[in-house]
């Protein structure tokens, strides 16, 4: 950490515990849909209702795609959620994790008067979870806390080309 970037404990406890418990949702979700052969997205993007909703229902319409984006979707949430638990490629696992909440909420946003088949768990006005969570993973991007507490950490010690690496 450079000199003029002084935390106090209280801050970096607090970003470290964000980072943590998004990672862990992140990482959760994906395991949950890698652990069930049964999981597919078809009827999230079915019922999707926002300013993309078009683009992602005619996703559904090709099987081929659809096991392509299944896969990717639960191997994108667990990468994602290593990447910010253990604090590696962090910077890239932010960015990941910011683009899969723009999705789904390009996807299901929460605009009133949407209904969905699958409710939210409650009532919302434009900003919902996963816009908070986005937003979130917004600050951790700006914030170098896997090079104080993570494997960052030690790859920039191991590795010098590590350190100057803009993505993390």
């Amino acid at each position: 950490m450079k000199k003029d970037q002084c935390y106090s404990g209280a801050q970096l406890t607090w970003l470290m515990l964000v980072r943590l418990f998004i990672g862990w949702h992140f990482m959760y979700e994906g395991l949950v849909k890698l652990m069930n052969p049964h999981w597919t997205s078809l009827p999230y993007l079915l019922d999707s209702k926002g300013p993309a909703a078009s683009f992602f229902i005619s996703l559904t319409q090709h099987e081929g795609l659809m096991t392509f984006i299944n896969l990717a979707n639960e191997w994108a949430l667990l990468l994602v959620g290593l990447g910010l638990t253990l604090g590696i490629l962090y910077r890239l696992s932010s960015i990941g994790g910011m683009l899969l909440l723009l999705m789904y909420t390009l996807s299901h946003p929460s605009f009133i008067g949407a209904d969905y088949l699958m409710p939210f768990e409650g009532s919302y006005l434009w900003i919902d979870k996963n816009l908070v969570e986005l937003a979130a993973l917004g600050l951790l991007c700006v914030f170098p806390t896997s090079r104080i507490i993570g494997f960052d950490r030690f790859l920039a010690r191991k590795v010098p080309a590590f350190v100057n690496y803009k993505l993390i």
